[in-house]
């Protein structure tokens, strides 16, 4: 187990490559006896750095959702990290890539809650009844730590991402909302489309079969801080493609059929 000042250490060089847009190498190698609890502490001293700046929380995210992911970074469960006002955007928006660090879009669904969800027993129907409505979203992924160093080869592991906010970076969502009863969220599948060119597909099963699940999965860890998911935040649930590398230049857009688009420009 870290120090409190060893993640108070961690979190402030995390913030600050953010701010300075210039990644650094992976905590782990700093730290290569430090445990996952260890990296969500330090998470978790970073966004309280933010919210001191004036950043609000407006939910969740949920990352790794997919078998082959999970077995890729040698853990048997998904991530999670906290979404910012700062992170969101809307539909046809322009997004700087040169605010980011290695920046990667993932194509998901948002849950956004109508009543509290807190509780360690918690159901994919108990998710839907507390859900207001659901909205196609892309989730942009970073790196403030290096993925793999350019210079020593070194791939940072599942500890170092889950530090770096699991990868967050910023939603940006659609605007066709829908009832998550007026439709099995199973079979709502998008096709992404990088500047015309179609680069993945995906159905939304593929999120722990059900995409509510993840959503009941992450509620069920925040309760164990004591922590409820509130009613108005928006929770993404897990992306059901890979991620796609954005450069400037390049136009997003995400279909998801009788849903509607999701379109965003990368300058």
């Amino acid at each position: 187990m870290l120090s409190k000042q060893q993640i108070e250490e961690e979190a402030n060089r995390l913030h600050s490559a953010e701010k300075n847009r210039l990644q650094i190498e992976a905590t782990t190698v700093r730290h290569p006896e430090m445990v996952i609890k260890d990296s969500y502490a330090i998470q978790e001293e970073w966004m309280r750095l933010k919210q001191k700046e004036g950043q609000k929380v407006i939910g969740y995210k949920i990352g790794l959702t997919s078998k082959v992911m999970q077995v890729a970074m040698a853990i048997d469960e998904p991530d999670y990290g906290t979404l910012l006002d700062s992170m969101y955007f809307d539909h046809g928006c322009e997004i700087k890539v040169s605010e980011f660090s290695d920046p990667r879009i993932e194509v998901e669904l948002a849950f956004v809650l109508k009543k509290p969800l807190f509780g360690k027993n918690l159901t994919v129907t108990d998710v839907i009844n507390a859900t207001d409505y659901v909205v196609p979203a892309l989730e942009l992924i970073a790196a403030r730590t290096y993925r793999v160093h350019p210079d020593t080869g070194y791939t940072r592991t599942i500890r170092d991402t889950i530090a770096d906010n699991a990868a967050n970076a910023a939603i940006i969502l659609g605007n066709k909302k829908i009832k998550p009863t007026a439709i099995d969220l199973r079979w709502i599948g998008a096709l992404l489309y990088k500047n015309n060119v179609i680069e993945e597909s995906g159905v939304a099963a593929a999120v722990l079969d059900h995409p509510a699940r993840g959503v009941a999965w992450l509620a069920q860890k925040y309760a164990n801080h004591n922590i409820a998911l509130e009613p108005g935040q928006i929770i993404l649930a897990g992306s059901f493609t890979r991620p796609v590398k954005v450069n400037a230049g390049d136009t997003i857009v995400a279909d998801y059929n009788e849903l509607g688009t999701i379109e965003c420009k990368f300058i």
